[in-house]
């Protein structure tokens, strides 16, 4: 049936069949005996692929919590007693980022070598940003500020809003993100992003209340955070690099299973509808 759907269908901009053509189609109809049957052993499957659907959504959703558990886990209760601090006064360099000119979308600024991270690149990134989307020309680079691979990006305003990652190369970025540069002697780059997603529903309620809910420096300077010795901050950056690890194997474990189902669900119906269901 998929198949004479497939070669019958038409248009251009949007894809149709015509009443006429649905008309001229054959499907196979076996006497009531035998679809009764077959509508009974469908039934079955599907119900049994259903559980297993959930079974794999529910595991699924385990997978994604286990790093997010361990994160919490350590930033929310073992790190209750730790030294805190102002983030800016453990970074060499904390700020938003620079795009000067006007208008933004100046062509001009554009199509050069030099990356451009916006939020959304940021929002994509899992714990390293690796990837860009924009490249920024020289007159871009101008009248912006190339912020160095290590930097800890954070975005502060829209939908992306509290989404953070570390730079894996050179870039620039526009002043809805915010760049900090640890002091090397203090922290880690990789336990302060960590860090911030820790706190990142923390930092969207305090940047509540305007027009627009944004995170600014004032945020920062209104918030301590735990800053414990350079030592047990690697402890930690090793777990939660093992914890994603491990979450992220998970997760596509059971996401290729629910994938599986859903293949399954598919060649039933095909097998039915061929005479092969037995």
């Amino acid at each position: 049936m998929l198949d004479q759907i497939e070669q019958q269908r038409g248009g251009v901009a949007q894809q149709n069949l015509s009443l006429a053509q649905v008309k001229e189609f054959r499907i196979p109809l076996p006497p009531m005996v035998e679809q009764k049957r077959i509508v009974t052993l469908l039934d079955q499957a599907f119900a049994a692929l259903d559980r297993a659907r959930a079974h794999a959504e529910a595991n699924l959703a385990d997978s994604i919590a286990v790093f997010n558990t361990t994160l919490h886990k350590i930033f929310r209760r073992d790190l209750a007693k730790s030294t805190m601090q102002f983030l800016p006064d453990v970074c060499t360099h904390f700020g938003r980022g620079k795009s000067k000119h006007r208008p933004r979308n100046d062509p001009k600024l554009y199509g050069g070598e030099i990356p451009f991270i916006q939020t959304g690149d940021i929002s994509r990134a899992e714990h390293l940003i690796d990837s860009y989307s924009q490249t920024y020309s020289e007159l871009g680079l101008a009248q912006s500020m190339l912020w160095p691979k290590g930097t800890v990006c954070i975005a502060i305003v829209g939908a992306t809003i509290g989404q953070t990652g570390i730079l894996g190369f050179d870039a620039c970025f526009p002043d809805s993100v915010i760049g900090i540069r640890p002091d090397p002697s203090v922290c880690d780059p990789r336990y302060v992003e960590f860090m911030l997603q820790a706190f990142k529903d923390d930092l969207k309620e305090d940047g509540k209340g305007s027009a627009r809910d944004n995170i600014n420096l004032e945020t920062f300077k209104a918030r301590k955070f735990p800053v414990p010795e350079l030592s047990i901050q690697m402890e930690i950056v090793e777990k939660l690099l093992m914890a994603k690890k491990i979450s992220g194997q998970l997760e596509r474990i059971y996401t290729q299973k629910k994938r599986e189902i859903a293949n399954l669900r598919q060649s039933l119906l095909q097998k039915a509808f061929s005479g092969q269901l037995t």
